[in-house]
């Protein structure tokens, strides 16, 4: 059905104006002229059970559009399913974000749901700007029966609030941020679209350490302390320049590798420096996984488990570590990838390049329940409270007992990582020292970072030694063909219940750059990660 209203503000306050085609029987600009309550408007719905009709859709949201159109928050919001959540938003939108002129225009119904686009005046401190977007509502009918409601969504204000978010408008809480790299190239979001959440913590932490004054705009306040999400800029401030320790052609190479897999993210770093390349994070939300991300890594934490166990003296890269079919472990079998043949003759550098399981989980009685831990926190520097420069995990690998003992050491069980710590990883193998990855030069700040004692030589050599045998002749080879230099990788792949494909890992250097990347129910690592991870490698610095 179409509809014909429109909202037009009269004396200040937004007032609903009914189009030609009339929007039903019912005339809200009568209900906003009259002062009816809008309950009395709206079906009362008495015992009403099941699906909303036609009529109560059209009635519902009438009556909702009228309410909030004259600014009588509270009764709107008594037209949804949440009252106590909906009013903050609803008044809000009036007062806190000093919006006035709003048109609204329903469009055509589709079934439940009623599309609208709204068109209004930003105004604050004598500047204006337009604001426009569109939003829907959907009209339910509560579990018990009764009347039909708006379901509340935040998002029916605005289609980028969430939840407990509200709208505001004034000076801004933080400077814009000028974000360049390392060679003081322009990082512009429209570029590179993954640095949006990066340029937001920028501009929270350093906009006004570089300089910057603040401007006026229309902001989403989010709930959760994420930085303000600019809707409308008012007045331009100065904005403060921030160099980062990123390359844009690396962040260009970054940003097409993953926009070829879905739910896939990469981090590039310098293992000589722990400068960060490039984040790229390709994903159906804003979430910056590749830092934040908190998922088992797979075999790639084998880099891990083979510096432990080669510290150890428990094994070397040509000593003899059989990879059976299955291995055993406190009643739990582990399995290896399907149509990996068994071999007990293998050396460790062979079952490592192949990615076998049960080599590493047949080692589990050898080693102590906190061996991984401290290998992980003393010498790779995980968990040890990162400074980047934004807001980001480094890592969990913790002491468990039980079936856990083993499956960490195959980065399963209660292990956790995302591609920051793992380029980490590899770059501590490659450069045989730790140095604690960051985004924003120590320089700018003074910011503490991270220590860990790094390698041992024998541990480091061995590891690497491996890894040139996986990126040329193992897992790794086909998705690093071609790749000169000093080049060296490890794949994974992670099961996780409910999946039906398990998550994508791969981690690889070439010469001073490193990089890792991971795809959730990307398959083998070699196959979706591992392309990402080549691309920028090729590109370089």
């Amino acid at each position: 059905m179409r509809t014909g209203v429109k909202v037009g503000v009269i004396g200040g306050v937004i007032a609903v104006v009914v189009g030609g085609g009339g929007y039903g029987a019912y005339n809200v600009l009568d209900a906003v002229n009259s002062g009816s309550s809008t309950s009395d408007t709206a079906s009362s719905g008495a015992g009403r059970t099941g699906p909303v009709s036609a009529d109560e859709v059209q009635e519902t949201s009438k009556a909702f559009f009228a309410a909030w159109s004259k600014g009588k928050s509270d009764a709107a919001a008594h037209l949804t399913d949440n009252a106590t959540k909906a009013e903050p938003s609803l008044s809000a939108f009036s007062g806190a974000a000093h919006i006035t002129k709003a048109r609204i225009t329903p469009g055509e119904t589709q079934g439940e749901t009623v599309p609208f686009s709204v068109s209004a005046t930003v105004s604050y401190d004598g500047k204006h700007k337009p604001l426009s977007y569109r939003s829907e509502l959907t009209v339910v009918r509560p579990a018990a029966g009764g009347r039909a409601v708006v379901k509340w969504e935040p998002t029916v204000v605005h289609p980028k609030l969430g939840k407990g978010d509200w709208l505001k408008a004034g000076v801004a809480e933080a400077p814009t941020v000028e974000a360049v790299d390392r060679d003081g190239r322009p990082l512009d979001v429209k570029k590179y679209p993954s640095l949006a959440p990066v340029l937001d913590t920028l501009r929270e932490r350093y906009a006004v350490k570089a300089g910057g004054t603040p401007g006026i705009e229309l902001s989403v306040v989010h709930a959760d302390e994420r930085a303000p999400e600019t809707l409308v800029t008012l007045s331009e401030g100065k904005p403060g320049k921030v160099r980062t320790t990123l390359s844009a052609s690396a962040q260009a190479a970054a940003e097409q590798a993953v926009a070829q897999y879905g739910q896939s993210s990469v981090v590039a770093e310098k293992p000589s420096t722990g400068e960060i390349l490039a984040v790229a994070n390709h994903r159906n939300d804003n979430f910056n996984a590749a830092f934040l991300g908190r998922l088992a890594p797979g075999s790639t934490m084998k880099m891990v488990t083979a510096a432990m166990l080669i510290d150890k003296g428990l094994v070397s890269a040509d000593s003899k570590a059989p990879c059976p079919a299955t291995a055993t472990w406190q009643s739990q079998t582990f399995h290896n990838l399907a149509g990996m043949a068994p071999d007990e003759n293998a050396t460790l550098a062979s079952s490592f390049a192949r990615s076998c399981n049960t080599t590493f989980v047949k080692m589990a009685d050898d080693v102590e329940v906190d061996d991984l831990t401290r290998e992980a926190e003393d010498n790779f520097g995980l968990g040890k409270n990162w400074k980047t420069g934004i807001v980001s995990f480094d890592g969990r690998v913790p002491a468990t007992g039980g079936p856990d003992t083993a499956a960490s050491l195959i980065g399963q069980g209660q292990v956790q990582m995302n591609p920051l710590n793992l380029v980490s990883v590899t770059s501590t193998v490659r450069a045989g020292s730790f140095r604690q990855p960051v985004l924003v030069p120590q320089s700018l700040d003074g910011r503490k970072l991270a220590k860990a004692k790094g390698l041992s030589s024998k541990a480091a050599g061995q590891v690497r030694q491996m890894m040139n045998r996986t990126a040329t002749s193992g897992t790794g080879a086909p998705a690093m063909a071609g790749l000169g230099g000093d080049i060296g990788a490890k794949t994974g792949s992670a099961e996780v219940d409910g999946q039906q494909k398990a998550n994508s890992w791969f981690a690889g250097y070439r010469d001073d750059v490193a990089a890792a990347a991971m795809a959730q129910e990307g398959g083998h690592g070699g196959d979706t990660a591992g392309p990402i991870v080549a691309a920028v490698l090729r590109a370089g610095r």
